[in-house]
């Protein structure tokens, strides 16, 4: 996600700005890496993907998330995302702070952005009803509220936090949050357990604090419920320490090494960890978090590699379109899925249904089989909002919080 800039205007007489003008020498200006607005961009991609199948009964294996334990390449999306979050992140608080905002000003930016990123997730649960009586019974938690929790938890440790000291931030999430579901007992169901998904301690903390306002498919649980947002705030540390390593001066070919590198010890330490603290999407484990974690860095290597040092940057094009315009990619794409999905019904064969899926079976699934039409019209879902996308951004119209 891109951070608006809000620079604090300083007043001084002419005589002091010449002089200061004089003495101090030009900011360099910041280098811009085509890769990071690629990487979150194929990540936004991959989530309007695997979030708009033509019917949720037909998914290939790849395109689902693990049912509890383990992971596949739909479970890489948001870890992806919270730590591209976490490397614009420090890149935009760096930049404010050059342009002379105070640290007062950066915290009211952290807590006014996060702040209305949660509202935006709370107004879409709600989308399209929005009497106040609605709020008593939404789901509470969700993507864009954990979204918004993570970046000012993790913008407000990182900023005057050194990177040893957000290693050892991140350090002490993780191990807490291990210790937590592994040794506490579980209150009404007994010694810690990780499976069933009800029986666990994130399960117990979510139903105390949040019952009736869970995820609709489990009720007694969420995926992105209170205890496990802490390790995902992890995530993001790990993203802006990244970030730290991308903006400094060191040659291109060396950041990109280290990022190899250190992605790929930490892929190995999440792999390692798998083993007594199994690799979980929904439970947010912290082996779930240094595995996806070192693979995204791995991957934004990789992007930085072929993009910013080969110059093969002919394909980029419309991930750059997703990636400069996240926020409205996510929440419209939302907000219009919830109305083809759910709300709009039309007449289709002496029924009344969905117009997603009257447009499914008519347009896909009368001439493919049921796994090809099913990700056929997911991929021109994506493709639908790459068209909405396009001449707003040939305009430089962007949805900033």
């Amino acid at each position: 996600m891109t951070t608006p800039s809000a620079g604090a205007a300083v007043r001084r007489a002419p005589e002091e700005l010449s002089s200061a003008t004089s003495l101090r020498p030009p900011a360099a200006r910041r280098e811009r890496l085509l890769s990071l607005d690629v990487f979150r961009g194929a990540t936004i991609a991959g989530m309007l993907l695997v979030n708009n199948p033509g019917t949720w009964e037909s998914i290939y294996p790849p395109l689902q998330h693990a049912a509890w334990h383990g992971w596949t390449p739909t479970d890489l999306i948001f870890p992806f995302f919270l730590f591209i979050v976490g490397i614009t992140t420090h890149l935009s608080l760096e930049s404010r702070r050059a342009r002379g905002a105070a640290e007062g000003e950066l915290v009211k930016q952290i807590l006014r952005r996060g702040g209305i990123i949660i509202l935006l997730g709370l107004l879409l649960a709600t989308f399209p009803y929005y009497p106040l009586e609605r709020f008593t019974e939404i789901r509470i938690p969700g993507v864009l509220q954990r979204i918004g929790v993570v970046y000012i938890l993790a913008g407000l440790l990182s900023l005057r936090a050194s990177p040893r000291q957000l290693v050892a931030a991140a350090a002490a999430l993780l191990v807490g949050y291990w210790a937590a579901m592994t040794l506490i007992p579980v209150p009404g169901v007994g010694p810690p357990a990780l499976a069933p998904p009800a029986a666990t301690l994130a399960a117990w903390v979510d139903r105390a604090l949040l019952d009736g306002h869970l995820w609709a498919n489990s009720r007694t649980w969420d995926p992105e419920g209170i205890l496990s947002t802490v390790p995902a705030v992890a995530t993001a540390l790990l993203g802006v320490l990244a970030g730290r390593l991308i903006a400094t001066t060191r040659p291109l070919p060396e950041r990109i090494a280290t990022l190899f590198a250190v992605g790929s010890i930490a892929m190995v330490a999440g792999l390692v960890w798998n083993w007594t603290f199994p690799i979980n999407k929904n439970l947010w484990t912290s082996s779930y978090v240094l595995f996806t974690g070192g693979m995204a860095a791995v991957a934004l290597a990789t992007c930085m590699w072929l993009i910013d040092e080969k110059r093969v940057t002919w394909w980029t094009r419309p991930f750059v379109i997703y990636g400069v315009n996240p926020i409205l990619a996510f929440w419209g794409s939302g907000a219009l899925a919830r109305l083809i999905y759910s709300v709009i019904l039309v007449d289709h064969d002496g029924a009344t249904i969905p117009v997603q899926a009257a447009i499914y079976r008519s347009a896909f699934a009368s001439w493919l089989s049921p796994l090809n039409a099913s990700l056929l019209f997911a991929f021109c879902f994506v493709l639908l909002w790459l068209a909405i996308l396009t001449p707003l951004h040939k305009r430089g119209i962007i949805l900033k919080v």
